[in-house]
């Protein structure tokens, strides 16, 4: 039911940004040293990144990021009006998240965060981190080994933590979450739109590296007559 898949993504991007936005906060309780702390907050998104795709990815595909779900539609895997619930989904469970993670930690639910983060380096990450995760997506669904998800997503993302300059956000309704948090993770409301701009462009660039190393050797996922599975991110459908 749909209804189910829409309740996946929201509580998926919830408990996402409840990770990343309380272990930011329990790391800057715990030590001053930044890179305790990005470790800390690195490590926890990861390990909870990897159980929530292994839960939630045979009910929704695990998208769980609004860039994931536009490269979706274009693929033609899920259908545009079911996407469209899926952001939705996705943005509320980033600000319910967000709001759980500070409460938490007795701070206000909501309070936007003074955190710049801004530049050309900085947007440049961005695009790095997102495209990589789109590829890796890509490469895991068109070699149909979509079971290896819960462990090379998280991978991902957890390098990007340290090897870009803007430690792998690469969701826009992650950024919009953490906008909402003054905290160690937090963004600065007015660098949102452009962060969420080269996220796109990074996963413009993921999906074209997808096809070009992992063209598409069977039909396209709507032609086929089970729409269960139409929304799946990580799909093994597609074997070569």
């Amino acid at each position: 039911m749909v209804i189910r898949r829409f309740g996946a993504e929201f509580i998926g991007t919830c408990l996402l940004v409840a990770t990343v936005v309380g272990s930011g906060i329990m790391g800057e309780a715990l030590s001053n040293d930044l890179a305790v702390i990005l470790i800390l907050n690195m490590m926890a998104t990861v390990l909870a990144l990897g159980v929530l795709i292994w839960t939630l990815g045979s009910i929704s595909g695990a998208h769980f990021n609004p860039a994931v779900t536009a490269v979706a539609v274009i693929r033609r895997e899920i259908h545009p009006g079911e996407a469209g619930g899926y952001v939705i989904f996705q943005i509320a469970g980033g600000l319910t998240g967000v709001a759980l993670a500070n409460v938490m930690f007795t701070l206000p639910a909501w309070e936007p965060s003074t955190n710049e983060r801004s530049g050309g380096g900085i947007w440049l990450g961005e695009i790095v981190a997102t495209a990589g995760l789109l590829w890796v997506i890509g490469a895991l669904t068109r070699t149909g080994r979509g079971h290896l998800g819960p462990l090379l997503v998280p991978a991902w993302i957890g390098a990007a933590y340290f090897f870009t300059s803007s430690t792998s956000f690469a969701n826009p309704a992650v950024t919009i979450g953490r906008s909402m948090t003054d905290t160690f993770t937090g963004i600065a409301p007015a660098d949102v739109l452009p962060f969420i701009g080269f996220q796109l462009i990074g996963a413009a660039i993921g999906a074209l590296l997808t096809e070009a190393f992992f063209p598409r050797r069977v039909p396209p996922p709507l032609d086929l007559p089970d729409p269960v599975h139409t929304s799946g991110q990580i799909d093994d459908r597609e074997k070569p």
